[in-house]
C-alpha cells in the first residue's frame, strides 16, 4: 500500500491501509509514515490489535537494547465466502483477507433451477467448507457472488439475465443474509474474473479485457485499473453481439446470429456431432481437441476466428493493452487462441494492436472467486468501514 496514504492516516482504518502490503512495521515507522505522534499510533494499533486485524510479528532488528516490536496485517483475521456461478457449475470458496482461496470446491448445478435452489446449494457448500476449515461463522466478514448475467451492482439483483429464468430482480443479498448476516455483494461472473485476473496476475496493466469462452461468451473490462460495469451492469456482454457474416441461428436471448449462438460451447458441440463426433459437454470438446482430432481442432479454431472478429471491434473501440482468454473451452490449448489472434490482428487497426498481448488466463478457474473476494475486501477494509467497525 502506498505511503502516499500517510497524509490521510488520522484514523485506525487509514493506518491499516499502510500495513495491508504485508510488510511488518514498527510503531516508529508508522509514526514517521503517517505524521502521527507515537502515542496516537499506539492507541490506533491497540484498537486494530483488539479487533484482530493487526498482529505482532517477529521482533525487529535492534541496534542495542530491546528489539522494537513489529506489527503486520493479519490476513486470517476474517474470511470471505465467494462463488463464481456459471450456467451448469459453480466454483465455491473461502478466501482470506488478501483474496487468496483457503478452500475451493467445484459444484454441479443448473442456473435455470432458479435462485432459491441454487443459492441454497451455495449456502450448504459454504457451511461445509467452513466446517472443514474449522472456521466459525462469526469469522465471516462478507460474501461475494458472481452470476452469469447482468447484475445491478448497487442492489445485487440480476437485471433481465437472458439465461437465468426466475432470477430477474431477485433479492440475492437478502436471501444469503438469512444464513450469513454480513455484507453480500453480487456482480456479473466475468466482471469478477477480470477483477481476479487483474489483481493477481496483471496489477500493472491499465486497460484489460478478459474473455470467458464456455457455454456462454462474455467479457470483463478493466479501464484505468478499475472494473468497468456500465450504467446497467451490462458492459462486456459480447456474447450477444452478432458475429461477422453470422448465420441466422436463434440465440436463447431471443435474437439471432449472436456470437454465443455460433461460437459458444453448445454451437461447437453441435458442429462436432454433425461431423459424427459424439460430444455433449465443454469438457468433452476439450478432450477430443487435446487428443489431436483434426476435425475438432479445425472447428475450434474457426470458432476462435469468429470470436476474434467481434473482439477486433472491441480492440478498435477500447484499445486494451491485454486480452486474457479464459473459460472451460480455453483449456483446449492453442488452437482457440490462434484463431482469436488471427482475426484480431487481421481486422483491428495496427495502432491498436501494436503493443497488444493476447494470452491465456494465469488464474484459471479460481479467477472468479478471487475477484469476488477482492470486491468484498475493497468494501469491508475501506478505511471508513474499518473505523465504523471499530467504533
Amino acid at each position: 500500500m502506498a505511503e502516499a496514504l500517510a497524509t490521510n492516516a488520522a484514523s485506525p482504518g487509514h493506518l491499516l491501509q499502510l500495513l495491508r502490503d504485508g510488510r511488518p512495521r514498527t510503531r516508529a515507522e508508522l509514526s514517521s509514515a503517517t505524521g502521527l505522534s507515537r502515542s496516537t499510533v499506539r492507541t490506533r494499533l491497540d484498537m486494530l490489535l483488539h479487533a484482530g486485524l493487526v498482529a505482532e510479528a517477529d521482533s525487529g532488528i535492534s541496534t542495542g537494547g530491546r528489539p522494537a516490536d513489529l506489527f503486520v496485517f493479519n490476513t486470517r483475521a476474517r474470511v470471505v465466502l465467494t462463488t463464481e456461478v456459471g450456467a451448469t457449475h459453480a466454483v465455491v470458496a473461502v478466501n482470506d483477507l488478501t483474496g487468496a482461496p483457503l478452500a475451493v470446491h467445484k459444484l454441479s448445478l443448473n442456473i435455470s433451477d432458479g435462485p432459491d435452489t441454487v443459492l441454497a446449494s451455495l449456502v450448504e457448500q459454504w457451511q461445509a467448507l467452513l466446517a472443514e476449515l474449522e472456521i466459525p461463522v462469526s469469522q465471516v466478514a462478507g460474501v461475494g457472488i458472481g452470476l452469469p448475467g447482468p447484475v445491478e451492482h448497487a442492489t445485487g439483483r440480476p437485471a433481465n439475465p437472458p439465461i437465468m429464468p426466475g432470477w430477474n430482480g431477485f433479492d440475492v443479498p437478502g436471501r444469503v443474509r438469512a444464513d450469513f448476516d454480513v455484507p453480500v455483494l453480487v456482480d456479473n461472473e466475468v466482471n469478477l474474473m477480470a477483477l481476479g485476473e487483474h489483481s493477481t496476475a496483471y496489477p500493472g496493466v491499465d486497460h484489460l479485457i478478459l474473455v470467458k469462452i464456455a457455454t456462454g461468451i462474455g467479457a470483463g473490462l478493466i479501464s484505468n485499473y478499475r472494473l468497468h460495469r456500465g450504467t446497467a451492469g451490462a458492459a462486456g456482454d459480447i456474447g450477444h453481439i452478432p458475429g461477422h457474416n453470422s448465420p441466422d441461428v436463434p440465440c436463447r436471448c431471443g435474437n439471432t446470429g449472436c456470437l454465443e449462438a455460433i461460437a459458444g460451447g453448445g454451437a461447437i458441440a453441435a458442429l462436432l456431432r454433425e461431423k459424427g463426433l459424439h460430444v455433449e459437454t465443454n469438457a468433452e470438446i476439450v478432450d477430443i481437441v487435446r487428443s489431436g482430432n483434426v476435425v475438432a481442432g479445425q472447428i475450434l479454431r474457426a470458432a476462435g476466428r469468429t470470436i476474434g472478429d467481434v473482439l477486433a471491434t472491441c480492440v478498435n473501440m477500447f484499445n486494451p493493452a491485454l486480452i486474457v482468454i479464459s473459460g472451460s473451452l480455453a483449456q483446449a490449448g492453442e488452437l482457440l487462441l490462434a484463431g482469436i489472434r488471427e482475426s484480431i490482428y487481421r481486422r483491428s487497426l495496427p495502432l491498436a494492436t501494436e503493443n497488444l498481448r493476447i494470452v491465456h488466463s494465469q488464474t484459471g478457474d479460481q479467477a472468479g472467486v478471487i475477484g469476488a473476494a477482492v470486491m468484498v475486501i475493497q468494501e469491508i477494509l475501506d478505511p471508513s468501514a474499518v473505523d465504523r467497525q471499530l467504533a
